[in-house]
């Protein structure tokens, strides 16, 4: 170890080097006034705010302490560190401002795209009117009905409005099937490109219920097409009728004091009871789905000549337990031969025992109003407000309910004669046309498919010996439900208030193939708009 030289008169110990440089470094120090340090801690990390460090209680070190380095060299160390820290809070602003900007520029490159959608499915096959609702990321240009195409094709309506797109479907869908909604053409209120929104989704398959009449108990049955899937859902000693809706069943019972209408979900839970006009029989059973109402023909157990209502027609709310209301004709309350509802809405359609046609939309308070004279109600179409009827002078017409106009029904091609009954269906009408020989005696039946251009297509056939009940259209025209009660010679009549031949099949049909599915056992299908009659 090197030392250095000292005075001979020093009584003090000899200093190393490095103890003689401290000691004139001290006394330098002690000579030059200390630079006021501001009270701002160093920053260790560049990724956390100086704000979030905490401020010392105490005031720094004296600049002559062993333990704090020189002023000079901690305005060295501050600076660096807040350089560093304000450099890359720079630098990430930077980068968020790049990234917004090219999100931003994206968008406007990509257009208009698809945020949320909005369909039911299950409920597009039974109803018509459900609707595809498309939600964009942002507002839209108008859109015309000419942007849009569907897949199967289907009839459609449109009604946009700022990112919202709805497609209203004005007939049902077909069941099991895959449709895509596309829109071109779509461009932002704040211009850009245009681009084209897309969804698809499936229908479900198809079910039905049926009734089934025994000896010992009537049960109304859930079963798929295949008749594989038969579920028991409600069961009664005595069921004279019946309707489906989309969220429940209307099921009339017969007790010995009269008539029942009972009220309850598709599992037959939830189970209550209707009040009637009073004590009496029900019949000709309908639901109006969209005017949530149930109508039904009644009559009094006891009627004389100068009491007791026969044959009017009520309706009452099927959402909650309200008073039945009897349609009346001017001040009368009038009895009534035949009745429909007009399907998608809570209009009912009906002829009296004088021959009257009437429309009375039950949702407002303008009563009947008069639609002329006529013979038979047919049927009324789905989604087009026409009903088809047979006028006095043997014609049939299909009658604009809107307006009266009337256009003659054109035969069918071939033609097979006049029909006993017509169901419309979306595309088309179901025929029941009966065969005569000479002397007018039934030879056989059958169900004709007629298309809107007139072409003609026997569907099913039954020999003489048996007859055809009823025929019924699933809700989008796919399939078709046809009532037979074979052997009638052999088949006894039940002694329900409609009677009945005991035995009765219902064939399933394909009405784009023509194919039959599967004979079941039961009739009443809820495709159907009513009970059959014989």
């Amino acid at each position: 170890m090197s030392t250095e030289d000292h005075s001979p008169q020093s009584s003090s110990p000899p200093q190393t080097r490095a103890e003689a440089r401290a000691a004139r470094e001290a006394a330098q120090r002690a000579e030059i006034p200390p630079v006021p340090v501001a009270e701002v801690p160093v920053v260790e990390s560049v990724g956390v705010p100086a704000e979030a460090l905490p401020v010392p209680d105490s005031p720094p070190s004296s600049p002559s302490s062993p333990s704090s380095p020189p002023s000079s060299e901690r305005s060295e160390t501050k600076r660096p560190d807040t350089r560093r820290f304000r450099l890359a809070l720079f630098g990430v602003v930077g980068v968020l401002a790049v990234i917004v900007a090219g999100l931003s520029a994206l968008s406007l490159a990509q257009g208009p795209r698809l945020t949320e959608v909005q369909v039911e499915p299950a409920e597009a096959i039974e109803l018509s009117g459900s609707r595809v609702v498309l939600t964009a990321n942002q507002a839209l240009e108008p859109i015309d009905a000419s942007q849009v195409t569907v897949d199967p094709a289907v009839p459609f309506t449109v009604d946009a409005a700022g990112r919202s797109i709805g497609i209203r479907f004005t007939v049902p869908l077909d069941d099991a099937t895959d449709y895509t909604v596309r829109v071109a053409d779509v461009v932002g209120t704040g211009g850009g490109p245009a681009s084209e929104l897309t969804e698809s989704f499936t229908t479900p398959a198809s079910e039905i219920f049926l009734l089934n009449r025994t000896d010992k108990d009537d049960t109304i049955f859930r079963t798929d097409l295949t008749g594989e899937k038969a579920i028991p859902v409600f069961s009664h000693p005595r069921i004279n009728d019946y309707r489906a809706t989309s969220t429940g069943l209307v099921v009339a019972v017969e007790d010995d004091g009269g008539s029942r209408i009972l009220i309850m979900n598709r599992q037959a839970k939830n189970v209550r009871e209707l009040t009637l006009p009073g004590d009496g029989y029900v019949s000709s059973v309908q639901v109006s789905d969209r005017g949530g109402l149930v109508g039904y023909i009644y009559s009094d157990r006891t009627i004389s000549e100068d009491s007791g209502r026969a044959s009017v027609l009520v309706t009452q709310s099927l959402s909650e337990d309200s008073e039945p209301q009897i349609v009346t004709v001017g001040d009368d309350e009038a009895s009534i031969a035949e009745w429909q509802f007009v399907p998608d809405s809570a209009a009912v359609l009906f002829i009296d025992f004088a021959g009257t046609l009437s429309l009375d939309d039950r949702s407002g308070d303008a009563g009947a109003q008069n639609l002329g004279i006529v013979m038979r109600l047919l049927g009324v179409s789905r989604g087009t407000y026409t009903a088809i009827v047979e006028k006095i002078d043997g014609s049939t017409v299909e009658l604009n309910l809107a307006d009266g106009s009337e256009t003659p029904l054109a035969a069918s091609d071939p033609d097979f004669g006049a029909a006993t009954t017509i169901t419309p269906f979306p595309g088309g009408t179901l025929r029941h046309i009966v065969a005569r020989d000479e002397t007018g005696l039934p030879t056989g039946q059958a169900i004709i498919r007629v298309d809107e251009a007139g072409a003609a297509t026997p569907l099913l056939e039954v020999a003489s010996g048996s007859a055809i009940l009823q025929a019924c259209a699933s809700p989008s025209g796919q399939y078709a439900a046809v009532t037979v009660a074979p052997n009638l010679i052999d088949n006894a009549y039940d002694d329900m208030g409609v009677a009945l031949p005991k035995a009765l099949e219902t064939h399933l049909m394909d009405l784009r193939s023509g194919e039959e599915l599967v004979v079941l056992t039961g009739f009443d299908v809820s495709w159907c708009q009513m009970a059959p009659a014989f």
